[in-house]
């Protein structure tokens, strides 16, 4: 049975605790705000290049890219984007028991952040690369991992990739994506996950033409290296968005319900301490009434 002392002893460290997730929980929030600021920033720009983009390939142009050449898919990259941390809620087990679906014997993971990377060794399964992004992903280090896939999709190490990571919906929901990456069949959209078709009717629908020079197959090999850096760039922002909101909505919980045990717990020793003193005026009344 607890005690006096036990009840304020753990009181105490539940306080403690709920500073701690308070401090966590403010911090998140800050960065909260900075990462879904640089997600939505960069739809549009995505959205306007899959626009441009799907214009060139609804015209049935005939032309090659190395990086457009289907194959028979005996081995596939899958680029993992989780976490460096936890205390981010189900983000990271939604997102792992996903990749725990896909095949051991035919992928090859390029783990990019710390929970992804051990995910792997736990696992045992193939790892081909590790890599990390900030808290504010730059486009240099996104440019560093597709350059890395592109390679050895060209290589014929993999002969298909896709990017497995957290699309950011808002601050209370993010869901698990896998997304084609290599070979580039069909443009998508980020931001809505539609495909060259569609975006090619968007823009005939609003009355939009795009002139192309010196020709339409030229304009697409120089900006489909560009479309997937900015595609994986993106992605690391979406992982970064989710992840922030995530941890927040996590440690805000972990806080409320840290004061609620503090509640009910102070509660149990005040109802302890009331009755411990209660007893002790029966044993004052007891004794007075013998010695009378």
């Amino acid at each position: 049975m607890a005690t006096n002392r036990h009840l304020r002893r753990r009181i105490k460290s539940i306080g403690n605790t709920a500073k701690i997730t308070r401090a966590m929980q403010m911090v998140a929030s800050s960065k909260m705000r900075r990462a879904q600021q640089a997600a939505l920033a960069g739809r549009p720009y995505a959205l306007l290049m899959s626009r441009v983009l799907g214009e060139v390939t609804a015209d049935n142009i005939e032309f090659t890219h190395p990086l457009m050449e289907p194959r028979e898919v005996r081995k596939r990259g899958v680029v993992l984007v989780t976490s460096d941390k936890g205390l981010c809620g189900a983000l990271n087990s939604n997102l792992l028991r996903e990749a725990a679906k896909l095949d051991p014997q035919r992928t090859r993971f390029v783990a990019v952040g710390r929970k992804g990377s051990q995910f792997v060794a736990r696992t045992r399964r193939q790892l081909a690369a590790e890599f990390n992004y900030s808290d504010t992903p730059r486009f240099a280090e996104a440019r560093a991992l597709c350059q890395y896939v592109q390679d050895m999709f060209l290589k014929e190490e993999v002969d298909a990739v896709d990017v497995l990571f957290t699309r950011f919906i808002n601050t209370l929901s993010q869901i698990p994506m896998l997304q084609p990456l290599l070979p580039v069949t069909t443009i998508k959209d980020i931001r809505a996950g539609v495909a060259h078709e569609t975006v090619s009717e968007e823009v005939k629908a609003g009355g939009l033409e795009f002139l192309f020079e010196p020709n339409a197959g030229e304009v697409f090999g120089a900006l489909l290296p560009h479309y997937l850096n900015f595609l994986v760039f993106q992605v690391l922002s979406e992982a970064r968005a989710s992840e922030q909101s995530a941890r927040m909505v996590a440690m805000k919980n972990a806080t409320e319900n840290a004061q609620q045990l503090i509640k009910d717990l102070t509660l149990d020793y005040n109802k302890m301490r009331q009755a411990s003193i209660t007893n002790e005026l029966l044993e004052i009344t007891t004794a007075q009434l013998a010695l009378g």
